[in-house]
């Protein structure tokens, strides 16, 4: 009666079987944004950057520079930044009306024909964004087509033995198997490669320039978080969950050490602006 959801909500019960060991507290720390980050990194946004480096809301920020008006939150225009988040959620990876649909735009009170110019204000305040979107996409079929390896935004792409490769400014490679050029429901060009589709088969997947920074950056970002448990080594390092760090330690570790550690930018990603924040808990849980 009190649940809409009874399995659902046995499954976020989960989360609470997992209880440190006698005498310890679990100290659970994430990175802020950090997709936000790493994208604006990469396309060079210095607007949103400078959003990071005050220590400012990015769901304000993207409303106020999506509508031209001062957005603060629980303040004036507070209504703005809903919007401005799921805008946010949404249309990083090139989006558009049905990526807010899925993302819940119309459960949370937008309409219908607000949708499209959500979209549109929010790419027009983000040209860069949308510019390495198309960069890289111009990039990717040229070493397809043309075998000659590119560079875009720090990342590295070539054609070798039958692969695309893309390699991150870690020196990690990301791989797509046996890469052609097709052509997409629209009738215009993309790319093609073989893997594990969503019907779980092996079979061959369409991709486009947005689609591919979301992998570039999703996959730097665990790097980022593969960096911060090389610097957290000596801490006892209980699990991991995208990009949150689970440690088991005595109570008299300082969570403001932690998290000051864990923001700690690599030295490949020189000016990516990181931020860790984290809570203190006795059985795994969110915050």
């Amino acid at each position: 009666m009190l649940y809409d959801d009874i399995p659902d909500t046995l499954s976020q019960l989960i989360r609470t079987a997992f209880i440190p060991k006698d005498g310890c507290r679990f100290y659970v720390a994430d990175f802020s944004a950090i997709e936000a980050r790493v994208i604006a990194w990469y396309a060079g946004e210095a607007w949103r950057t400078e959003v990071f480096r005050s220590g400012g809301d990015i769901y304000c920020a993207s409303a106020s520079q999506m509508f031209k008006v001062p957005v603060e939150k629980h303040g004036v225009n507070g209504h703005l930044r809903q919007k401005g988040k799921i805008a946010e959620l949404a249309l990083g990876y090139g989006g558009s009306v049905g990526a807010l649909k899925a993302m819940g735009a119309l459960e949370m009170g937008l309409a219908e024909e607000e949708l499209q110019p959500l979209v549109n204000a929010w790419r027009q305040s983000n040209p860069n964004i949308v510019r390495f979107w198309w960069d890289v996409d111009s990039a990717v079929k040229k070493v397809v087509k043309e075998r000659k390896p590119q560079s875009v935004g720090g990342v590295k792409m070539f054609y070798q033995s039958g692969m695309l490769f893309i390699t991150l400014p870690s020196c990690r490679n990301l791989v797509y198997v046996k890469p052609r050029i097709g052509e997409n429901r629209f009738g215009g060009e993309s790319v093609t490669y073989e893997g594990v589709g969503g019907t779980k088969k092996w079979e061959r997947i369409e991709s486009y320039g947005p689609k591919f920074v979301e992998n570039i950056v999703q996959a730097t970002a665990r790097d980022i978080l593969m960096y911060a448990m090389k610097t957290l080594r000596c801490c006892e390092i209980v699990a991991h969950v995208h990009d949150e760090i689970i440690i088991e330690a005595d109570p008299r570790m300082s969570l403001d050490v932690l998290c000051e550690q864990m923001g700690r930018v690599p030295s490949w990603a020189e000016g990516l602006l990181l931020r860790a924040d984290g809570y203190v808990c006795d059985f795994y849980k969110k915050d």
